[in-house]
């Protein structure tokens, strides 16, 4: 794992035309082997999107993989890009509205989706901005390693995404952190509410309950690659008015949405590869895959 890397490290050296044609190749032979993620990413198009044809949806689905093949050099540059080659290759929209927050003495909450290039987002933030970082530890200590020293670039420190109470803390400080809601965690704190075309997405509420506990206010983040791959704009977007609401349902619809409006803005950069639709209402339900 250490040869492989190094390898991987050597990489970031290349022009970022050449990396995204690599990965683009990459992506391709992904799409031709892995039959099962195919099915995945095909299948939450179809649920998503069914007023799209058929053809129409395969080819945002080869799209797909070429992305995702790209992403390959989008986590490698986030992790070991210098500071001013991030900076020659990114721009940032809407930054004032985050610290018009801050200076106000309010948290805030980036309201993200699973972009491809979702580590580029955070590096790209961290030119301007400082937070905390909530993630998900990797099982094998040597990809936690470089997880941890890749997101500490831009990052103050990370927090498990199960510790609520440190989030909370971060955002009275106050602070940003980062926030996604728009994956399937399960039965336990999901609600089934519409996504896109598919009506019983399960949905997490936690935003609700980290804006209220945290005092914070919830921005939509996004990050994407430019058409020609020549480097990536990062949007932050304003304050979500009265948010949150009475409702956390009311609020993971309008969550819902917003998620819908980020992901619409480059479905090809999504994360589609995700069973977003494994958990059913009813435990006896079949799967949808």
């Amino acid at each position: 794992m250490w040869f492989g890397t190094l390898i991987l490290r050597l990489t970031q050296l290349l022009p970022m035309r050449w990396q995204m044609k690599i990965g683009a190749g990459l992506g391709r032979l992904v799409y031709r082997f892995l039959k099962k993620r195919v099915h995945i990413a095909r299948r939450n198009l179809e649920l998503c999107f069914p007023e799209k044809s058929e053809q129409e949806r395969e080819a945002l689905v080869l799209r797909n993989f070429e992305e995702t093949g790209k992403a390959v050099f989008d986590s490698i540059n986030a992790w070991w890009w210098s500071d001013a080659k991030v900076q020659k290759h990114s721009e940032i929209l809407g930054f004032e509205n985050l610290q018009t927050c801050l200076d106000n003495g309010q948290g805030v909450i980036l309201f993200a989706v699973h972009a491809l290039p979702l580590e580029m987002g955070a590096r790209v933030y961290g030119q301007r901005g400082t937070g905390v970082g909530v993630y998900r530890p990797h099982n094998n200590p040597l990809m936690e390693y470089f997880q941890v020293n890749g997101r500490m670039k831009s990052a103050t420190s990370l927090v498990p995404k199960r510790e609520v109470r440190q989030m909370v803390k971060a955002l009275r400080r106050p602070d940003v952190i980062w926030y996604t809601a728009d994956q399937d965690f399960g039965r336990s704190t999901a609600v089934f509410i519409p996504l896109f075309a598919h009506q019983e997405a399960a949905t997490i509420t936690g935003a609700t309950a980290l804006a209220k506990m945290g005092r914070a206010k919830v921005l939509p983040f996004f990050i994407e690659r430019n058409a020609d791959d020549s480097g990536y704009l990062l949007d932050i977007g304003e304050p979500l008015e009265d948010f949150p609401g009475e409702s956390e349902v009311d609020d993971a619809i309008r969550g819902n949405k917003i998620v819908e409006q980020l992901i619409s803005r480059n479905p090809a950069q999504y994360m589609w590869l995700h069973r977003r639709f494994k958990t059913r209402p009813n435990e006896d339900d079949p799967s949808l895959y």
